[in-house]
């Protein structure tokens, strides 16, 4: 007779929500440049695990700016071990716009709300729920399980994921594959169509300095190398690029299964292939793909001069470019002609673009525990548009893959709440995820 296999007791339904609301209430807010003290809440979870007889490590590159990391041994030595990760801090919130304090972690009328509700504490809070239910019913995994809670995701991940893969590989030995944020959320495109994207893939970071030289002088003369000019003008070509269409192999997929679901008979593959036409046919579902079927290069911020009345000698720009795999140097040669002779410019910040393949066991299995909680939705793979601790980790050989369960209701926004106003997240959303968290972490 097979063994029954239970799932989260009730105890862990509730731990969840409490979880989530306190550690909201822990201000973890990055400012970036350093601004911020994930260490309160790196202890918080520290000790929650340690109560549930799982040993936790502390590590800090910085003092302040601590992670957690630990392991749960499985029951097949010989099997390749899974990272579970998930970020500490979060983004600035300002209190004068939201309906409720952003670091309240009120529970209203079965929501959750504040700073961190969706990115990230509810996926913190639902991995230590799972795993200290599994300490009371005595359940160990197949495989070993390495969680990793980190600092500084939200700026440069130096104190955070990149310091542990440089510095700490060893936490993570036998570790080949990882799951973390941004995937298996419900989205919902029209009435009783319920989409589950699993990321299987990130655009690179490609953050850049503009620098723009020119003479300086005062601001009543003619002046043709004026660097402000010169710096507005290279701006406005980045800003006003079309980039031209590349599919990656999670795209394709995507695509593919999205047409299908609307009934549309594509080739992703079709040298005539019009994808802005097929993504206008796809309607509000096209939102998924439409962010990473390109490159993109966004102006952010500008800094020139220091009076009226005078010509500055130097102006800088920042901007925010994203690369798909394998178009690193099709990025850097659009940003040579875009800028021109008169302006140099330099990666700020750069990391990799990655992608996990879509036809893959694990891939399957992330499929199969959503599909079990909810066997009317539709699970697809997806790329992020932006990116994750996933890109630090793959220096180690880890495969990522966003896998985030929450079904949420229709009217709830789940990409507006990222870095948004009243960010919150359902009660029932995290009893949802702490299931096939659950159910996906025993199978895998």
């Amino acid at each position: 007779m097979a063994e029954e296999v239970r799932g989260p007791d009730t105890t862990a339904l509730d731990e969840v929500v409490t979880f989530t609301s306190e550690l909201i209430r822990v201000d973890t807010t990055n400012r970036g440049g350093g601004d911020c003290r994930e260490r309160p809440a790196a202890e918080y979870v520290a000790e929650r695990l340690a109560d549930a007889g799982i040993e936790p490590v502390l590590l800090e590159r910085t003092p302040g700016r601590a992670n957690v990391v630990a392991r749960i041994p499985g029951t097949d030595p010989s099997a390749d071990a899974l990272l579970v990760h998930g970020h500490l801090d979060v983004v600035p919130a300002d209190p004068a716009e939201w309906t409720v304090h952003p670091f309240s972690g009120e529970v209203r009328d079965g929501v959750v709300w504040g700073r961190g509700a969706v990115d990230m504490k509810n996926m913190d809070a639902m991995v230590l729920a799972v795993v200290r239910a599994w300490a009371r019913q005595g359940v160990r995994p197949r495989r070993d399980i390495v969680l990793a809670y980190t600092a500084d995701e939200e700026a440069s991940a130096e104190d955070g994921s990149g310091f542990l893969a440089d510095r700490h590989a060893d936490l993570f030995e036998g570790c080949t594959e990882g799951i973390s944020e941004s995937g298996a959320y419900s989205f919902h495109p029209q009435p009783g169509t319920t989409l589950y994207p699993i990321a299987a893939g990130e655009r690179g970071t490609a953050w850049l300095k503009l620098t723009a030289q020119g003479r300086a002088g005062h601001g009543s003369k003619v002046n043709t190398a004026n660097a402000v000019t010169r710096l507005a003008e290279a701006v406005a070509r980045i800003g006003a690029h079309t980039w031209p269409v590349r599919l990656t192999a999670t795209v394709r997929a995507a695509l593919t299964e999205l047409a299908g679901l609307y009934g549309i008979e594509v080739d992703t593959r079709a040298p005539d292939l019009d994808v802005d036409l097929l993504l206008d046919k796809l309607g509000p579902a096209a939102a998924l793909v439409r962010p990473t079927v390109r490159n993109s290069a966004n102006p952010t911020m500008l800094a020139a001069g220091y009076k009226v009345n005078v010509i500055p000698g130097q102006a800088v720009a920042y901007v925010d470019g994203r690369t798909l795999p394998g178009t690193d140097d099709e990025f850097a040669a659009t940003m040579d002609l875009l800028t021109g002779p008169d302006v140099d410019w330099e990666f700020h910040h750069r990391e990799v673009a990655l992608e996990a393949p879509v036809d893959s066991p694990t891939f399957a299995k992330l499929r199969a525990a959503v599909e079990c909680f909810d066997p009317t939705g539709h699970v697809l793979p997806f790329t992020m548009s932006g990116g994750t601790d996933a890109k630090q980790f793959s220096r180690l050989g880890i495969t990522g893959y966003g896998f985030s369960p929450l079904r949420l209701p229709p009217d709830l926004d789940y990409g507006a709440l990222f870095h948004g106003v009243d960010e919150r997240v359902p009660v029932d959303a995290l009893h949802f995820g702490v299931r096939v968290l659950d159910h996906y972490l025993r199978s895998a």
